[in-house]
């Protein structure tokens, strides 16, 4: 199990919201019918999905989703992405208006914490961006940000950090991205988190992420398998509600791999990447695709 002693860690549970998009749109499909589709959208609606924290105050939103995970000896996945310039002004653009704002922001989000038991995902995209060029970012600035935010979460008693590291396909060389995720206080945070929204295989970012982890004096990271399950596509814009897409490995944290601390389901299935493909606005929920991801990951 690669701990050293022989002993398995055990196993977390993770919350799942009873009230999620998919836990609504099977009901409203058993009410009208569509039996079928309801127990395909069931497979997404049972697995544990990470929450976005994406606007201005968001303690009490953590608050509550830590506090219901806690009730029932779950662990709750949050993800931070507010950092200034968020997605260079893309299809997710918005954040705080500076790093003042966002020290604030991170401080309130902590404070939602408590000592209640959590993953946190920080800032999704925020290093490889800023490594790939975005010219409304100060590459020192927004590391210096990242790593406040992962000293103040890791005050936390029960609160695992995992800074984001983009994904296999962004920065083919992982070399890369070692300076800037030192620079964004990576040593402090329990590991780092890959795929993110993205679409690489497990075996991909397994592979991608040993050899970060070598680089970085053996950090674990976490792996977004929530729609990886047919692998990346191949055409334009990859990245952006990519067709014939499937559901990947269930989260869970017993991967059987020493260095992978959980396969977690960080983007939720069925929310939208953006305005492409017929898609609506990013995170806006799109039924055919979450149903398109259901049916391709059972065959």
């Amino acid at each position: 199990d690669g701990s050293g002693d022989g002993s398995a860690a055990p196993e977390v549970s993770f919350w799942v919201d009873p009230d999620s998009r998919a836990a609504r749109q099977a009901a409203e499909w058993r009410r009208t019918g569509r039996a079928d589709d309801a127990l395909l959208m069931e497979r997404i609606a049972v697995r544990a999905q990470a929450e976005w924290l994406t606007g201005p105050d968001p303690g009490p939103v953590v608050e509550a989703r830590t506090t219901a995970a806690a009730r029932e000896g779950r662990t709750a996945v949050l993800v931070a992405y507010y950092v200034p310039h968020r997605d260079c002004g893309s299809y997710s653009d918005g954040g705080a208006e500076g790093g003042t704002e966002y020290r604030e922001w991170v401080d309130g989000f902590a404070a939602g914490l408590g000592d209640r038991s959590a993953y946190v995902v920080l800032e999704p995209d925020a290093v490889a961006q800023a490594l790939a060029g975005c010219d409304r970012v100060v590459p020192k600035e927004r590391y210096a940000l990242l790593a406040y935010a992962v000293d103040r979460l890791k005050q936390q008693a029960n609160t695992r950090v995992y800074l984001d590291a983009g994904n296999s396909a962004w920065h083919p060389d992982p070399a890369r991205l070692v300076e800037p995720l030192v620079r964004s206080g990576i040593a402090r945070a329990d590991g780092f988190a890959l795929n993110v929204s993205n679409f690489q295989t497990d075996a991909a970012g397994s592979e991608y992420g040993g050899k970060l982890s070598a680089a970085l004096d053996g950090k674990h990271f976490v792996l977004d398998s929530s729609r990886n399950g047919n692998g990346p596509f191949t055409g334009a814009e990859p990245w952006c509600n990519p067709p014939d897409r499937a559901l990947g490995m269930p989260p869970t944290t017993a991967t059987g791999a020493p260095l992978i601390d959980a396969y977690l389901w960080v983007k939720r299935p069925g929310e939208s990447d953006g305005t492409c493909r017929g898609g609506p606005p990013a995170g806006q929920w799109w039924p055919s695709y979450a149903l398109e991801l259901a049916r391709n990951a059972y065959g």
